[in-house]
């Protein structure tokens, strides 16, 4: 699938000059090209992070947001990776619409890894794409590149017209004044407009004015992913490199005593094997044979410190640290005393499996020595500034000689935005381990990632309430079992308080239900299994078990879940809207066509977006079918419809194979499942259909590629119970629980 035709020259792939001055100069000069874009404030920006960055205030200041050519073609910069998501295209409909292009003129490039220029306004001080931040992030940044650049072509043809800029006019990339019967594209003044003094505020169009947001566009992605010219990081070849694939420890934990590499070294195509800190790398001229190099590797591991007990174990000790207290996560007024006081109590327990992201473009980076003495990456970079500060440090240089080239990635879901950069500096270590002498093109096989990568944190959830006479929610206990994403990293500093990590209660402990007397505690469970943010991270879990026990709450009350909900919701519009709309779309009130048949819903928050979904489920002797899906989405602005109603597609895709089966498991320590024949993905004869109703705003963009997934499963286990009877809490479902129904 990756190994695809490529196209002899792509804007959309080139790598751009790493070095800020000679993409400014060499741009302009050269291609007689005209360059716009801000640079971040870093400071200000920062002393603002206790309520978030201003990102009005960002600067107008040229460096490298679009590039507008001899030949026409506006190129925008993209400074976020494009996995799949489609924010290539969102990024650049943001600022070709202020620039007033034609979106037939409108191409795309990757920025090279650059912090100063690129950071994520969301992140702070680094380049990285996540959080379904990269729209977001960007809105104001691209609108004042775009106007900016409009500005400046218009104050080259005033001054080359002698006419006042006033009376001119863009509109799809034609430069006019009607009256002197003057005209020109873009092309003939780019050079002439980089020469131009650069607007400090440049005036932002109003949203009555857009002609490309808020449009039907096609994707400027489509065409070189359906002719096969796309470059991913697995088509990089680089002259003379060698593949190499790594044997890592069977267990977490586990370290290398010893390693015997005579048969391995005999392999036909082996070059070398090497060993480094994540255990032992085989060298060969080919995949295929660095694999068979690598299985006749003699290996023995050190298993003392080494994870070494079952799923079942694992979640006995959950549970049993829920049951002692924990880490005060939020709290407010006395639950456990408007518990003890209440009409009616209920009680529930939720837990959720580790889960692997199984992108399906495997892992996979080049590295190499370039002549200057830097080095050259080519690879689908998530959070390009830990790569390369973490490859700086492995080869004993500085960030700014790690120079990383962002190429289309086949899907990440969280995976390939690590805060040890870990394939990264895989592929960094055995280059130096190598002696530096040939590009290293490091190789995950599916089988690597899914037994020894990174995975979803297992949760555990332990949820008391109390009802009062009303039906109304008295009082709220809950406990959260989890490894922390965070503790232990560089970002612990920023991302936990107290202990408590934000990953692991988000969703819950900030929950817009208006709940009179809380108290939201957290464990931290420690053990040696790698964990990662997943397709939106805490929410994955605490959606789940905040949205079936608000159900299971709304029944023992005797109410219709849907103004339960609302009735919870009254300081939450944007979220009550949103679920208003489902249940209007989804014919919410209507009595089902036959027996096993029933509607759930579920409203959640996340990533500063709304979502509600009502799901259409039908039970028969335990086999579940998801026949429709209808979801209503608050996204602000929605600069791409089309790309926002393919998100939350997508989502649903991708989330209900976690809802019907998806789960890693552990015996004696060892991950059990190893491909998709054992953590089989969706299947299309199980996709239900889905109906995507979008909410009209005219609030700032928030982000959708992680959105889409939290709702999901309460929806269907909330019909599930509609249908049957029956409450199916933890996840994956238990279907065999169905199989009497």
């Amino acid at each position: 699938m990756f190994h695809a035709l490529r196209a002899k020259r792509s804007l959309v792939t080139r790598p751009l000059a790493s070095s800020r001055r000679a993409f400014l100069t060499g741009g302009a000069a050269v291609a007689g090209a005209l360059v716009v874009g801000f640079h971040l404030d870093l400071p200000g920006l920062r002393a603002e992070a206790a309520h978030g960055p201003d990102l009005s205030k960002v600067p107008t200041r040229p460096n490298a947001f679009v590039r507008i050519a001899a030949d026409d073609s506006v190129t925008v910069i993209i400074k976020h990776l494009d996995m799949g998501q489609g924010n290539t295209t969102g990024l650049a409909t943001i600022l070709a619409d202020e620039l007033d292009a034609d979106w037939a003129q409108v191409r795309t490039a990757f920025a090279p890894a650059d912090a100063s220029l690129y950071n994520n306004l969301a992140f702070g001080p680094i380049q990285g794409t996540g959080g379904s931040s990269a729209v977001s992030n960007s809105w104001i940044q691209l609108r004042k590149a775009g106007a900016a650049a409009r500005a400046m072509l218009v104050a080259a043809a005033a001054a080359e017209w002698k006419l006042p800029a006033a009376e001119i006019t863009v509109q799809k990339g034609l430069i006019r004044h009607a009256g002197a019967g003057k005209e020109a594209r873009f092309g003939a003044f780019a050079a002439a407009a980089a020469a131009q003094p650069v607007p400090e505020n440049p005036r932002l169009k109003d949203p009555k004015e857009w002609t490309l947001i808020g449009t039907k566009l096609p994707r400027l992605d489509s065409g070189i992913k359906t002719n096969g010219s796309a470059v991913y990081a697995l088509d990089i070849r680089r002259p003379n490199q060698l593949t190499a694939v790594v044997a890592r420890a069977p267990r977490f934990g586990a370290t290398l005593k010893s390693v015997d590499d005579a048969a391995a070294r005999k392999v036909a195509g082996v070059v070398d094997v090497v060993r480094i800190p994540s255990g032992v790398a085989v060298l060969a001229r080919d995949t295929w044979s660095a694999m068979k190099g690598r299985e006749a590797l003699a290996l023995t591991w050190d298993e003392t410190g080494a994870e070494r007990r079952s799923s079942e174990q694992q979640l006995a000790d959950y549970k049993a640290m829920a049951a002692k207290p924990g880490l005060v996560a939020a709290r407010q007024g006395d639950a456990a005393g408007a518990i003890k006081g209440a009409a009616k109590v209920l009680e529930a327990e939720f837990s959720f499996p580790f889960l692997a992201h199984a992108p399906m473009e495997p892992l996979n980076a080049t590295i190499e020595k370039a002549a200057d003495g830097g080095y050259d990456i080519h690879a689908g970079s998530q959070f390009q500034t830990i790569e390369q500060v973490v490859t700086a440090q492995i080869l004993g240089t500085t960030p700014d000689k790690i120079r990383i080239n962002t190429v289309w990635a086949g899907g990440s879901f969280g995976r390939r935005a690590t805060a040890s950069a870990d394939y990264i500096a895989e592929a960094a270590a055995i280059l130096k381990a190598t002696g530096e002498k040939q590009p290293i093109h490091l190789v995950w096989t599916r089988e690597d990632d899914i037994t020894g990568g990174y995975y979803r944190p297992a949760a555990y959830h332990r949820i008391r309430a109390g009802l009062d006479a009303k039906g109304g929610i008295a009082g709220w206990e809950h406990s959260i079992v989890g490894k922390s994403i965070i503790i232990g990293t560089a970002m612990e500093a920023m991302l936990v308080k107290d202990g408590v990590d934000s990953t692991t209660v988000e969703g819950a402990a900030d929950t817009p239900y208006a709940l009179p007397a809380y108290r939201f505690e957290v464990h931290n469970a420690r053990d040696a299994v790698p964990v990662l943010w997943w397709r939106s991270v805490g929410h994955s879990h605490t959606a789940q078990a905040m949205e079936v026990f608000i159900d299971e709450l709304a029944h023992a009350a005797g109410q219709d879940p849907v103004a339960y909900r609302l009735g919870l919701l009254q300081k939450a519009p944007r979220l009550s809207g949103a679920l208003k709309l489902a249940a209007e779309k989804a014919g919410w009130g209507t009595k089902p066509g036959k027996a096993g048949q029933g509607l759930g819903v579920a409203a959640h928050e996340s990533f500063g977006s709304y979502v509600a979904m009502v799901a259409d489920v039908a039970v028969d002797a335990g086999k579940v079918t998801v026949n429709r899906i209808v979801a209503a989405v608050d996204v602000g602005v929605a600069v791409n419809p089309d790309v926002v109603r393919a998100q939350v597609e997508g989502a649903v895709g991708f989330a209900l194979s976690a809802v019907l089966r998806n789960r890693i498991t552990f015996k004696d320590g060892a991950v059990q499942e190893t491909n998709f024949d054992s953590y089989e993905p969706t299947r299309m004869s199980e996709m239900p259909k889905v109906e995507v109703h979008i909410v009209p705003s005219s609030e700032a963009p928030t982000g959708i590629g992680e959105p889409g997934v939290p709702t999901l499963a309460p929806a269907i286990a909330n019909a599930i119970f509609a249908a049957t009877g029956q409450r199916l809490r933890s996840l994956p479902l238990d279907l065999a629980a169905l199989r009497g129904v």
